[in-house]
């Protein structure tokens, strides 16, 4: 009984942290701020290339 409380303990624990850790994203906007850095990492890649049109 008492590993069957300590493993329900971890599981707990583990998903606690979890919840915490996608509620500070979520809180502080981190998602969109992550995302609108990689659209300016990709848009410096390809704003570098030179158009292949060809008529």
């Amino acid at each position: 009984m008492r590993k069957l409380f300590k493993i329900l303990f971890k599981i707990l624990a583990i998903l606690s942290s979890i919840i915490g850790v996608l509620f500070i994203i979520y809180f502080w906007n981190l998602d969109q701020k992550l995302l609108g850095w990689a659209y300016t990492q990709v848009n410096r890649i390809f704003d570098r290339k030179k158009a292949d049109i060809k008529f």
